[in-house]
């Protein structure tokens, strides 16, 4: 049988949970609306908290971003992994890309204001995704989906710079990304007579 105090204790754990749940989705949806103004009282105003559960939940703004970042890259992540297991390696990048440029195109405006902020899980997750977006670019090279005569690095680079480029575009769109894609993996099949 519980008693009262038990009862309070489990009371305001759940309260805890519930909180930094909402918290939480109220910073993603703040990253994902665009906005660059992303303060812990636009954060407790769209939870419907105070400021100071804000802070009192995750010890500071950068922590709570940081979690939130973590978080919305956690997804993308998982499709890539999935994508590793797609038969088609070459399918499976050109559907990984796209995927990304959408990621990107939903938040490389308040992604812009992460630079300087102290964020260890963030960090990671990018590690996690680049790890991913290699893993299936070594796939479809060593499936014959991709030119060899390009060093790896290099063609690492050129799909990440274009892919945030192409994001940023004012008329960015999943017709101009499947656009990119194909040109771009048109311009890595293998050539004719090379290596």
């Amino acid at each position: 049988m519980s008693t009262p105090a038990a009862d309070g204790v489990t009371r305001r754990r759940v309260d805890a949970v519930r909180n930094r749940q909402r918290v939480l989705a109220a910073t993603k949806a703040l990253f994902a609306a665009g906005r660059v103004d992303i303060t812990v009282d636009a954060i407790s105003q769209r939870a419907g908290v105070g400021a100071a559960t804000v802070v009192r939940t995750f010890g500071g703004k950068d922590a709570l971003i940081d979690a939130a970042v973590a978080e919305l890259l956690e997804p993308l992540i998982q499709r890539g992994r999935d994508a590793l297991r797609e038969p088609d390696a070459e399918l499976a990048l050109r559907s990984f890309l796209t995927e990304v440029m959408a990621f990107q195109s939903a938040h490389w405006i308040s992604g812009e204001r992460l630079g300087g902020m102290e964020l260890p899980r963030t960090a990671a997750q990018r590690a996690a995704l680049n790890e991913v977006g290699l893993d299936l670019i070594t796939r479809a090279r060593d499936g014959g989906a991709i030119r060899t005569d390009i060093d790896i690095a290099v063609v690492t680079v050129l799909i990440s710079e274009v892919t945030y480029a192409i994001a940023k575009s004012d008329s960015a769109s999943r017709a101009l990304s499947e656009s990119y894609v194909s040109v771009i993996m048109d311009g890595l099949r293998p050539q004719r007579g090379r290596a």
